[in-house]
């Protein structure tokens, strides 16, 4: 069982090889402290032919995460209070070259606070306006908290998708999709990353703009069945995740036409191919519909992959 967090810039530079073309160096990046042991890192996309396969963050000279191309953000753990810390982040293409570093980016941690169970209070008078078809503006007031607020994350849905330092009260969020309806809903952390409630959800609508959906879907989808150990009979499905830009962790997974299980990868989720396999019953010759969508890094739903039809005991229909 699976368990269960834009500018481009178009640019070539000399890698760590002699032959070829290097990505170029992130732009746009940012450090911000989420608590007294963690610090938020976000950058822009790179533009680079082949494409960016992966990105590295640097805590000084040491490398201290390395996240897919379609990520853009990423949360650096197990830091010290009341530390300054420096940041850069480097584009590797799918050739294996490794472009320029990022320029450095610095964030203190606060003090750690020994034995705050006090939550924030909910961020305030929320708004937002649309800035085009794939961007959104978000304010609201400042939350309370009895040893301050380190950072403020942005939610779409229940997916948390955005996050800034605890000193700022609005926020550009990039990376979305046209004609397509959003609800953003803010909520307050502290140095000893307690939560505050949710403030109100700002509803807002994109602008429209040239995307079609098709992207949004899982792709090759596969499902087949098989009996084991136990007696009973399991469903085997394996897909290709969207391409989309950032990461899918989460995929919702529908049989008989209704929503059966929610699948949320822990860790670094597949880019690449992907495989799950869940429970029944016990009988045989019994016919199952079944299909999924991925959750999108903007936080709404995807479109539906192919739907498959299995039957417990025989193969899958193609």
């Amino acid at each position: 069982m699976v368990c269960a967090a834009l500018l481009l810039l178009t640019s070539c530079g000399t890698g760590d090889e002699e032959d070829g073309h290097a990505p170029g160096a992130p732009a746009g990046v940012t450090a911000a402290a989420g608590s007294a042991t963690s610090v938020h890192v976000m950058w822009d996309a790179v533009t680079a032919n082949p494409a960016v396969g992966t990105y590295e963050i640097y805590r000084g000279a040491t490398k201290v995460k390395e996240v897919a191309g379609s990520e853009h953000m990423v949360d650096v753990t197990r830091l010290r209070p009341a530390t300054v810390y420096s940041f850069t982040v480097r584009a590797r293409d799918t050739d294996g070259r490794l472009g320029p570093r990022s320029r450095e980016v610095r964030a203190k941690t606060p003090v750690a606070v020994a034995a705050d169970h006090s939550a924030p209070t909910r961020p305030g008078a929320p708004q937002g306006r649309v800035i085009g078809s794939r961007a959104v503006q978000l304010s609201w007031s400042a939350s309370k908290d009895d040893r301050g607020v380190v950072s403020y994350d942005v939610y779409q849905g229940g997916a948390k998708i955005h996050s800034v330092g605890g000193a700022q009260t609005a926020t550009v969020v990039t990376g979305l999709r046209p004609s397509t309806r959003y609800s953003f809903t803010v909520r307050a952390r502290d140095a000893a990353d307690n939560l505050s409630p949710a403030s109100t959800a700002v509803p807002l609508t994109t602008a429209p703009g040239t995307d079609d959906g098709s992207g949004t879907a899982p792709t090759d989808f596969r499902a087949t069945t098989h009996k084991g150990d136990d007696g009973a009979y399991y469903i085997d499905l394996s897909w290709v995740p969207p391409r989309t830009d950032g990461l899918v962790p989460e995929y919702q997974i529908h049989l008989d036409g209704q929503p059966a299980t929610s699948l949320v990868w822990g860790g670094s989720a597949p880019r690449d191919h992907a495989k799950y396999s869940f429970y029944v019953g016990r009988d045989a010759r019994v016919s199952h519909r079944v299909r999924l969508r991925a959750r999108l890094p903007d936080g709404t739903w995807g479109g539906f992959s192919a739907e498959r039809t299995v039957t417990t005991g025989e193969a899958a229909t193609p």
